[in-house]
Order: structure tokens, then sequence, then C-alpha cells
């Protein structure tokens, strides 16, 4: 008869072809799920572990000590059994008939070894080569002798005691029934010990829990706050730090709704500001188209377009000048400059400027130069918003005055005007987009909006500080714009 061929692990391949394919379906299946929901380390389960590894520790530490503690406990305690059974042989009329020549071992004793001294010094019994020079002596001379001796390769604890007729009793344990008393004190302290250890792990767990749920509550609180919802509040309970996590995330749920508030409001002041150029503009166009427009008022018209035109492609600038001071790339030329060179530059242009419209301009400086290390043309750029800022609100006949001073290695350059001036409220929010446009749009002349903005988000970027105060020495509103690095020649 043929033999039918086997495979080598014990089964043919068609049947173990099913179990492959189990096999690579469960691996695929847990790779999958693996990258799927990938394992990630918890707080909660760090300080779990945190505290078991310390429990652990300490169970250990308290493992050996007490090892060593029981050790010492059960030598001390066998040891003083040892004595006492010493002591109360000794006291035998005849020590010597303890010794009997088929009997080595004291009767009634686990291991227990027995010598006799006689009174004459001699010594017998299987104890005997236990005792050294100084200890035969020690117990002629009536003293009791404990010490530790080798026997036949093995440890024993030795206690003798003097006879009162004369000689001694010598009495030798093997050390091993201390190690087997000393290890039943360690595994009385065994479940002890694993019940502390199972404690710490709970403690752990429910403190994790504590510590954990507000940090939760608080993740949970930043994902709507990342998803746009408003009015959330943190977590007020937990543990200190969580209690000022919880309170820091309403303090931001607090500055986004204010933050998207004067976006919004920033957005609709915008469209106001483009629409109506746009409505104008769209206005003569369709009249231009249609021909309504008679031939002698075509003059009129381009100039109005043109006026319009002007106007909206100024807020336009304005628009993208502020953009590109937020971005990171915003490129600043460092080099040392001559501020009163500039300030005395800018003069020239808006003392005509000024005399257009009948404002009394003004130029303080010093004589000398005020060197700083910054970038001239931004600093001009500066100046410039800030002057026609101040003139549009500075009535005719009333100064309006640049300024230029050296001051403690500093460069300070102020602008003041004899117009209205500011109120605490306004020096607080002048340099908020669009802020003063909106509160004034209806009271007094206004821009676009944006220009104390930029100034100070480019005195900003210059490494300066720029403030606003609401009635200078004219009369009107005061700007005053610090640089670093100024000094006096």
């Amino acid at each position: 008869m043929r033999k039918t061929a086997r495979h080598p692990t014990g089964s043919p391949p068609e049947q173990r072809l099913p179990h492959r394919l189990l096999h690579r379906l469960r691996l695929r299946l847990r790779l999958r799920l693996g990258h799927r929901w990938p394992v990630r380390n918890t707080l909660t389960s760090a300080i779990v572990l945190l505290a078991t590894l310390v429990a652990a520790l300490a169970v250990v530490l308290t493992g050996i000590t007490a090892g060593e503690t029981a050790h010492s406990s059960a030598e001390a305690q066998e040891r003083d059994q040892l004595a006492r059974q010493a002591t109360v042989l000794s006291r035998v009329p005849a020590p010597g008939s303890l010794l009997r020549a088929d009997e080595q071992r004291l009767a009634g004793s686990n291991g227990v070894r027995l010598a006799v001294v006689a009174a004459d010094g001699r010594v017998a019994g299987p104890a005997a080569p236990a005792l050294t020079d100084t200890d035969h002596d020690r117990l002629l001379s009536g003293r009791s002798v404990s010490t530790t001796a080798t026997l036949a390769g093995r440890r024993f604890m030795v206690e003798a005691h003097p006879s009162p007729g004369g000689g001694a009793v010598v009495l030798a344990q093997p050390m091993t029934d201390v190690r087997r008393a000393a290890g039943r004190m360690q595994n009385s302290l065994l479940l002890p010990m694993a019940t502390g250890l199972l404690g710490a792990a709970l403690a752990g767990a429910l403190l994790a829990r504590r510590i954990a749920r507000p940090l939760t509550s608080a993740a949970a609180v930043a994902h709507r706050l990342a998803a746009g919802e408003r009015g959330l509040h943190g977590p007020v309970s937990g543990p200190a730090e969580a209690v000022e996590l919880g309170s820091s995330l309403t303090v931001l749920d607090q500055a986004l709704t204010r933050s998207e508030n004067r976006q919004r409001e920033f957005l609709l002041s915008v469209s106001h500001e483009i629409r109506t150029p746009l409505t104008v503009v769209k206005g003569y166009a369709e009249a231009l188209d249609d021909g309504v427009v008679p031939a002698e008022e075509l003059p009129a018209v381009g100039r109005t377009l043109l006026t319009e035109t002007r106007r909206l492609d100024g807020f336009v600038s304005d628009l993208l000048r502020l953009a590109r001071l937020e971005a990171d790339d915003f490129h600043l030329d460092i080099r040392r400059t001559d501020l009163a060179a500039l300030v005395e530059e800018a003069a020239k242009t808006w003392s005509r400027l000024c005399a257009r419209h009948h404002v009394d301009f003004r130029l303080e400086h010093p004589t000398t130069p005020v060197l700083a290390d910054t970038d001239g043309s931004r600093v001009r750029q500066i100046a410039d918003g800030l002057l026609e800022n101040a003139l549009r609100v500075t009535p005719q006949g009333s100064p309006l005055v640049l300024a230029l001073r050296a001051e403690d290695g500093h460069a300070v350059i102020q602008v003041r005007d004899g117009g209205p001036g500011l109120s605490d409220d306004d020096a607080a929010i002048a340099f908020e987009r669009g802020a003063l446009r909106d509160r004034y749009r209806d009271i007094r002349p206004v821009g676009s909006g944006l220009g104390l903005a930029i100034a100070h988000r480019l005195t900003t970027r210059l490494g300066g500080t720029i403030t606003a105060s609401g009635q200078g020495p004219e009369g009107g509103a005061c700007f005053t714009v610090t640089l670093p690095s100024g000094t006096a020649d």
C-alpha cells in the first residue's frame, strides 16, 4: 500500500489554507484598528502607573527592611528560647546523665545538639566542637556564653550556661530554624503589603480621576471654543492649577468674543466706507451710460468720480498696509538715522498743507542731531499718519505741533493739535481699528479709521511705544511715540 504523504506540520496544505487566511485577516484588522485608534498615554493612566510604581517601590523597600528585621527578631527569639533551655538543663543534678550513647540530640528538640562540660573541664557531646578555648574558660569561670559556630559545614547558634555544682551545659541549634521562623514572619507580612499596594493603586486611580476630570472638561471647552462656540466657562473645581486653567479659558472666551465683535463692527464699517464711494461712482456711471448728463456738467462729474475713486483707493491702501504690518515677514531697514533731519523734511511738507487749511503749524526740535537705530522711512510714515489725523480735526487758526526731543536714551516724537481732544475712554481705544471713527463719524471729520492702528503697529515693529493723551498743551489730543536708542550729540 502507498503511504499518504503528510505535511511536515501534521496536516495537509489544503487544511491549513483557511487558517492562514484567518491569520492574515486578523493581522490586517489589528493593524488597521491600531492605525485608526492609536494607543495614547493618558494622564489618568500615567498617574495610576506612577502611584503603583511608587507603592511597589515602597513595598519592596519595606519587604527588605522587614526581612532583615524579621530575621533579627527570629534569631533573638530562638536564641532566647535556647538560652532558657540551657539554663534549665544546667540545673539538673547530674548534667552528664543527659548524654546517652544512643542519643545524639536533645530529646524533644528539633535539631538541637547538646554538650556537657564537666567540673574538671572535660567536654562531651555532639555540640562540643562549637566551643572555643575562650568559651571553655569562660564557662569554667561561671559565666554564660552566647555565640555562633560552624558544625559540619552548618551554622549553629550556641548558648551555654554554667551549672551550680560546676561544669556547664552547651546547646547548639541550626540557623535553619531561624530562617524558617523568619520566613513565617515574612509570610505574615505579604498580605498587608499586597493590601497596601492595591490601596495605593486605588488611591492613584481616584487621584488621577480627580485631577483628570477638570482637565478633560477644560479640553472639551477648548475644542468648543475652537469650533466657534462662545459664552463658555472653564471648570471651577479641582486642583488650583486646573481652576486657573478654567479661569484662563473663561478669560480667553471673553477676549475672543470681544475680538470677534470688534472684527464684526470693523467689517461693517469697512463695508459702509466702501459702499458710499461705490454708490456715487455707480450712480454717475449709470447716468453717463444713459446719456442723461449734460455736456457742461461732464467736468464736474469727472472730478466727483476722481475724488470718490481716490477716497476708495486710499481706504484700500490703508487696508493693505495694515495687512502687511500683520505679516511676519514685514521688512525693516534699520540703520543709524538722524531724526532731527527727518522731522525737518516732514515739516517742509506739512507746513504748506497746514497753511492751505489755515492751521498754525509749528516744529519743535533740538539744534543738535537726535540719532536712533531705526527705519527712517517707517518713522516718517508714523509721523505723516499722526499729522494727517491731527490736521483733519484741527480747526482754522489752531496750532498743530510736531515735536522731537532726546530723553533718557530714547527719541521722543510728539504730534499735538488744538482740536477737540480725546476723553479718557477715547485714549484707551484710540489704536483699535475703526474705534474712534465709529464713535465720531457723525460729530467730526473722520478718515478710514485705520491710521492710528497703522501707527501703533509700525511703532511696535520698530520696538517703540505710542500713547494717546486726551488734552495736550495746545488743548487738543497729544500722541507720543518713543523709540529706542535715541541720543543727543
